[in-house]
């Protein structure tokens, strides 16, 4: 489990996946999480935009990311 660390309150899933590095752009995000290949906090999520908070678990492309404050 890899940690990132995030400014603010929260940040917006897709941003997330393109700040780890999981997508290598917004089109790839779009996709990844449209398809339901991306788990926060144990379900999938299709949203581009939840809300992720610190404290969350986001898993994509058999990575799991750890979200912590700043």
């Amino acid at each position: 489990m890899e940690t990132i660390e995030i400014r603010g309150d929260s940040i917006k899933l897709g941003q997330l996946l393109k700040l780890h590095g999981v997508a290598e752009h917004g089109a790839m995000a779009k996709d990844m999480i449209a398809d339901g290949e991306v788990v926060v906090n144990g379900e999938v999520e299709t949203r581009r935009g939840a809300t992720i908070r610190p404290g969350d678990t986001v898993e994509a492309l058999g990575e799991v990311i750890e979200v912590s404050a700043e």
